[in-house]
């Protein structure tokens, strides 16, 4: 399972010109890909790893803050895209990612545990569809965590 992490300002989630997730002022846009051998153990370090992740400013300016310490917002967003492989030729290759029926219950099981760790309910997009997503990503502030890779 993949987490690409993003420090936002601001972002939002359309879908057919819907807004369906909006968050303001200090947050994360989490992009979520999902392998088919993902199971529980992986959300549990992600979520865990991603809320106490060091990445929002004290007041020295020094990012030594968590998500939990500054009781900012998450947009989560499932992108089977993360899993691309890039190795052969031009076009990116889906293998690794999950199919629908293994992503999105595992989709569904990320939000609730991140729910869950926060206290709070989430902004999402909906699995499988076309979305748009827009972000200001503060810093920039770019964040890639594999539970497959763990440092």
């Amino acid at each position: 399972m993949r987490f690409l992490i993003q420090r936002t300002r601001t972002a939002a989630v359309h879908i057919g010109g819907e807004e369906v997730a909006k968050s303001n002022g200090l947050g994360m846009l989490i992009l979520i890909g999902i392998a088919p051998d993902d199971t529980a153990e992986d959300i549990e370090y992600l979520v865990k790893k991603a809320t106490q992740l060091r990445i929002f400013d004290d007041e020295a300016g020094v990012m030594n803050r968590s998500i939990l310490d500054v009781g900012g917002e998450i947009i989560a967003v499932s992108q089977f895209t993360l899993m691309a492989e890039t190795k052969k030729g031009n076009r990116p290759s889906y293998i690794r990612a999950a199919r629908p029926e293994i992503a999105e219950p595992l989709y569904n099981e990320v939000v609730q545990a991140l729910e869950l760790r926060l206290g709070y309910k989430i902004g999402t997009g909906r699995f499988g569809a076309d979305m748009q997503v827009s972000l200001v990503n503060d810093g920039p502030v770019t964040i890639w965590l594999d539970s497959k890779l763990r440092e």
